[in-house]
């Protein structure tokens, strides 16, 4: 009896040992990169050139550059020399968030946004360039403003250039959760008045920001971080997606929920010494789409995050 005892335990423990090892195997850890990898709030697009550029949250909005997409290098600023018109929304910081940097129509398209932590008096401007490059940009202005009664916060700008060609910019962090506005393409600027909720978490205080939507085939993608960002290695951030036949939702995840309603299909979370990974972009490259994210070490410094991603069944899977 002793000794079927024991066998017992040994198997638990086994079992147990597997199903952790399991867990831990359920997401891949971030692609090899190299060089200047410190980043918060990632966004790459690669130029006709072959050239990589990263964009990331930091003083006057923060460059990166890759020939191979494996090691960065740092590339200045994009407003070398201030950006005076975005203090009014920052307290007097240099400190601007979550640029989001695409190549359309032969130019360099940058929107950012200007905040403070927890405020949603917030503001999204535009930027253009026709190299993408530090010293390069003409500020256009103000995209979309939130204030201290606004029921939304102004940060986290996404562009999508819907299969019409139609232009909308996706936006928002906690409050009553993701939005999505038309722009002039024109103009890069809003076009009309509507305000298009796609994405909440009514019974969780809100926690979702950092929408980026995708599409591939007859499917738009939204992604999305939810829970607790910039804490460090205590930091809870993961990466959640939802699909839908139309850019302006409804947003489903792999089990039917619709993510007005708090649903998501969780792509990435903390594993190991990867915590809190998301403020996730995609973009396309030569051998799959990739998606490029911050996650913290154990010594809560901020790094990139690049791996690419499968589909299986029209759901994306990272890998």
């Amino acid at each position: 009896m002793v000794a079927l005892k024991s066998l017992l335990v040994h198997a638990l423990l086994a079992a147990t040992s597997t199903a952790s090892s399991l867990l831990k195997r359920q997401y891949p850890g971030p692609g090899r990169v190299t060089g200047d990898t410190n980043v918060h709030d990632p966004s790459v697009v690669k130029t006709p050139a072959g050239l990589y550029i990263l964009a990331h949250t930091g003083d006057n909005v923060s460059l990166k550059t890759s020939t191979d997409r494996t090691a960065w290098k740092n590339a200045g600023a994009v407003f070398p020399n201030g950006a005076p018109w975005t203090t009014t929304y920052t307290g007097g910081s240099k400190n601007l968030w979550a640029p989001d940097i695409s190549y359309r129509n032969g130019r360099y398209y940058l929107y950012y946004s200007a905040s403070t932590f927890g405020s949603s008096r917030s503001a999204i401007f535009l930027a253009t360039s026709s190299t993408g490059l530090s010293g390069s940009w003409t500020n256009q202005g103000l995209v979309i403003e939130s204030t201290t009664s606004s029921n939304w916060n102004a940060i986290d700008p996404n562009l999508i250039v819907d299969a019409q060609g139609r232009w909308w910019l996706s936006f928002g962090s906690f409050w009553s959760g993701l939005k999505m506005i038309p722009l002039d393409p024109n103009t890069g600027k809003r076009s009309g008045s509507d305000l298009i909720s796609i994405a909440s978490r009514p019974s969780n205080g809100g926690a979702i920001e950092a929408p980026y939507i995708t599409r591939r085939g007859n499917w738009y993608y939204l992604w999305a971080s939810f829970d607790k960002c910039c804490n460090g290695a205590a930091s809870t951030y993961r990466v959640m997606v939802g699909r839908s036949t139309s850019v302006t939702g409804p947003f489903v995840d792999k089990a039917g929920n619709q993510m007005m309603s708090g649903g998501g299909t969780q792509v990435m979370a903390s594993h190991g010494s990867i915590h809190g990974p998301g403020h996730q972009a995609v973009f396309t490259d030569a051998d799959a789409d990739v998606l490029v994210y911050h996650y913290y070490a154990n010594d809560g410094q901020a790094f990139l995050g690049i791996n690419l991603i499968r589909y299986d069944n029209d759901w994306p899977v990272v890998y």
